[in-house]
């Protein structure tokens, strides 16, 4: 099967059989995705038959330490790395915060940092706090009119004292998807550490992170399918050289050295559900076996030529409405399907006004303060966002459209 089959799609999350949402279209995924039904039952089973301390020798205690291991093992495989280069935390802000603290314990004043004003406050925000203990934080700017990175500003903060460059696969505003590959191994010749947060671009498809080569790759799953956790890949031997952040007896094993507070058992368990669903799709549009990382980039590509299809009528509005205006590319196979719209009305009043057309959309800053003011908009106007994965479909986006000409 060579395009998505969306209704087999819509069939894998209840919220599109739930009576209460019924006539409303979900275009606030950005924000958090609805929860495939593989991760629903599985949280849903740990809760009535798992919920024991793990990996004990009573039966209820092993098969809850087999499923958080499992989850593990699959989600790994998917992202085609190391298991014990996946770890598990509380949230994509928390992990982060945690990495920052390892690097500061092993840094000297004078070294420095590069982060970028494209960003999701939560992947600059912890790196920029290390300015109060010496370290030196060098800002990679947004062009002001486009929004986009180039890769000339990054050239130009690249020295030998950089220590790590944190920046995202796509932003929360802008959508555009960044050249990582090309970006990691030019951050890496120069001496230093790649950073990606993929927040943005994860719930468009898993990528593969050894083919990326990125060094650091955190994304949250309850905005791919999933429980709320943040799920952080640090590559070998980074991993090993960076300073333990959990209990010092734990030091040993590289998933839970930072992971400090420990796992929410439930979640991640649960999470293994996220790797159901793309064992489901594969199945579902193909007959021939493959390993679960080739799995994971068909999938990509199916849910990735649908999303574009439907994206560009909505990017083709925008553009051509006298009263928008779009942040970003204007070509849909340049982004992803996270659509921030200026307007003359704060973007919080015209998602107010989205609502009672079926329209479940947000407006505001998004945390993307810093880009929002580099772009000349004030963050209390904010913008409109509105966003969508691979269950929306084209009469939903039609939907949008109306309702957008209406609010605007």
């Amino acid at each position: 099967m060579t395009r998505l089959d969306v209704d087999f799609v819509r069939d894998q999350f209840p919220a599109f059989a739930e009576p209460s949402l019924v006539g409303q279209a979900f275009f606030e995924n950005a924000g958090g995705s609805f929860t495939c039904k593989q991760v629903v039952h599985r949280l849903n089973r740990f809760y009535t038959q798992r919920k024991v301390q793990p990996y004990a020798p009573y039966d209820a205690s092993t098969r809850a330490g087999l499923e958080m291991d499992e989850a593990g093992k699959r989600l790994a495989a998917l992202l085609n790395v190391e298991v014990d280069e996946l770890s598990f935390g509380p949230s994509t802000t928390q992990n982060t915060y945690v990495l920052a603290r390892a690097f500061a314990q092993m840094m000297q004043p004078g070294d420095a940092i590069i982060v970028t004003n494209q960003d999701h406050e939560a992947n600059s925000g912890p790196w920029r706090r290390l300015a109060e203990e010496g370290i030196e934080v060098r800002e990679w700017h947004v062009d002001p009119e486009t929004g986009s990175l180039h890769v000339d500003g990054l050239k130009k903060l690249l020295d030998s004292n950089v220590r790590v460059v944190a920046f995202p696969h796509c932003s929360n505003i802008v959508a555009e998807v960044n050249p990582v590959a090309e970006w990691c191994q030019i951050i890496q010749e120069a001496g230093a550490v790649a950073c990606v947060d993929g927040v943005s671009y994860v719930p468009h498809g898993f990528p593969d992170v050894r083919a990326l080569g990125a060094d650091i790759y955190l994304f949250s799953s309850y905005k791919t399918f999933g429980p709320h956790q943040g799920l952080m890949v640090i590559r070998q031997p980074l991993a090993a050289m960076l300073p333990n952040q959990g209990h010092y007896f734990n030091a040993a094993d590289p998933r839970k050295r930072f992971t400090p507070a420990g796992p929410d058992h439930a979640q991640v368990a649960a999470s293994a559900g996220m790797a159901d669903y793309v064992d489901v799709l594969y199945a579902h549009h193909h007959n021939e076996d493959a390993p679960a990382a080739e799995r994971a980039r068909i999938v990509t590509r199916l849910m990735q030529a649908h999303e574009r299809e439907i994206l560009q009528p909505l990017l083709d509005f925008v553009v051509a409405h006298p009263r928008a205006r779009l942040i970003g590319p204007a070509d849909a196979a340049r982004r992803a399907p996270t659509v921030a719209i200026l307007a003359e009305r704060p973007g919080v009043d015209l998602a107010k006004d989205l609502a009672p057309r079926g329209m479940m959309a947000a407006g505001g800053d998004f945390y993307a303060v810093r880009l929002l003011e580099a772009l000349g908009i004030d963050p209390e106007h904010g913008v409109l966002r509105v966003s969508f994965t691979h269950y929306t479909t084209q009469e939903e986006v039609t939907r949008l459209i109306a309702a957008l000409e209406d609010v605007l």
